[in-house]
């Protein structure tokens, strides 16, 4: 859905990326559904090894596992997008980690800029073997990430900025 959404608001080229060959396929039917093609493609891959590549991107989207059964695991899709050297990442994480992801963007990864653009509710339905419950409501921070490629003007690149907005 991020990468059909990406192509819709005007990206010339996405890449969606998974390790689930059902989700791709699903993926992939979906952009099918539209009349034009979209200019997606979708890439079967571990991104753990993504960092070894030489790709060149300007925006990285991502909802990555958010660490519950594998702890830190969405930190470690966090490092991996930044290793891209994007100009930006926009990634989605549990609310109750929210000091920690500010914490590794800023001084562990050298992000410019961390900022939590939206507190969201995510519903997230029992779909793994150990989902206990039939689904768990989860508070979910949308984040947006700018790393020192952006050339942010108003952004003092000496030191590292800090936003967050509250929500209701």
């Amino acid at each position: 859905m991020l990468a059909i959404g990406a192509a819709l608001l005007g990206s010339p080229h996405v890449i969606g990326m998974d390790v689930d060959t059902d989700a791709l396929e699903q993926a992939q039917s979906n952009c099918e559904q539209f009349e034009d093609p979209l200019p997606v493609d979708f890439v079967l891959c571990d991104v753990a090894h993504l960092h070894h590549q030489r790709l060149q991107i300007d925006t990285v989207i991502m909802n990555p596992p958010f660490g519950t059964k594998c702890k830190g695991a969405d930190m470690q899709f966090l490092r991996v997008a930044c290793s891209l050297q994007p100009q930006q990442v926009y990634s989605l994480h549990k609310s109750s980690t929210r000091s920690h992801v500010q914490k590794v963007a800023l001084k562990e990864l050298g992000c410019m800029s961390a900022e939590v653009l939206a507190e969201l509710r995510y519903n997230l339905p029992a779909t793994m073997r150990f989902h206990k419950q039939s689904s768990v409501d989860i508070e979910v921070d949308l984040w947006r990430f700018v790393l020192p490629a952006a050339g942010a003007t108003d952004i003092d690149a000496s030191k590292p900025h800090i936003e967050t907005e509250e929500g209701d």
